[in-house]
């Protein structure tokens, strides 16, 4: 049975009722460079062509500009599966996409810090 507001594709005792790299045809490399924090938003451009549900979903999510990582959060999809779906919709034109407003440095003290003392905080 599926939970409100879910849809079809979920059910409460079994979890995804179809596998999510079953959502992106199997493909894992998306056409278009898609960074965890990079801002999709929709264009108003209707897309051509078949679309599968996540697509569409995807794609109502973006009406204001939105990071990648929250969308996939939304679909309840691997980011993987999310960046394919995503850059589908780039390469119609549905989308727009731009890189993250900043440059983070993945070895910086005071961020790794800040996020170690948050993950502490959390247990």
């Amino acid at each position: 049975m599926a939970a409100a507001g879910d849809g079809p594709w979920l059910d409460d005792a079994a979890g995804r009722l179809v596998r999510p790299f079953t959502v992106s045809n199997g493909r894992t490399k998306p056409t278009v460079a898609l960074d965890l924090m990079s801002q999709v938003r929709a264009t108003g451009s209707t897309p051509l062509g078949y679309l599968g549900p996540e697509h569409a979903q995807a794609l109502d999510l973006c009406r204001a500009p939105v990071p990648v990582a929250e969308v996939a959060a939304h679909l309840r999809l691997p980011a993987a599966v999310t960046k394919v779906l995503l850059a589908d919709l780039v390469d119609c034109g549905a989308l727009t996409t731009k890189p993250p407003e900043f440059q983070h440095n993945p070895t910086d003290r005071v961020l790794l810090e800040a996020v170690l003392d948050g993950l502490r905080r959390q247990l």
